[in-house]
């Protein structure tokens, strides 16, 4: 859908509208507005990836992730913290993935937020935008390190 109405409504192509997670010791984790969640991979009703981008493997043990996690979800990453253009989905999966890693996901999705407020449509867009609160269904909410 956004490859067909991007260039009518912002003037330029965009080849999609990205939800990114970080699938990691047999979840996925993600971000949205009740925080951290988790869930089966392919498990939130956004059901299984179109895309999957490999970033490589990790050192870290799942008990210091999962205390990172907790530590992001009571800071950072706390439900009242969304914001659909600065602080979301992908960039809480390229925050966790350089914390795994040491790798970022794509540019063409880190970028969209930007690319997207360029235009003038995207900027009569923002407010509307703004007040969405996005919390796809389907996962387990990370609290004080354990899901509830």
């Amino acid at each position: 859908m956004a490859r067909n109405l991007s260039p009518i409504m912002l003037g330029k192509r965009l080849d999609g509208i990205w939800h990114t997670a970080i699938v990691v010791y047999g979840d996925e984790f993600f971000f949205g507005g009740v925080g951290i969640s988790s869930c089966s991979p392919g498990g939130t009703m956004l059901g299984p990836p179109d895309t999957v981008v490999e970033l490589g493997e990790t050192e870290v043990s799942e008990e210091i992730f999962m205390d990172y996690l907790s530590s992001l979800g009571e800071s950072t990453y706390r439900g009242d913290r969304y914001r659909l253009f600065e602080h979301n989905c992908n960039t809480f999966t390229n925050e966790v993935a350089q914390f795994l890693t040491g790798n970022s996901i794509p540019a063409y999705i880190t970028d969209l937020p930007s690319e997207v407020l360029s235009t003038p449509f995207g900027q009569i867009l923002r407010p509307i935008l703004d007040s969405i609160h996005i919390a796809p269904p389907g996962g387990n909410v990370i609290n004080g390190g354990r899901s509830n």
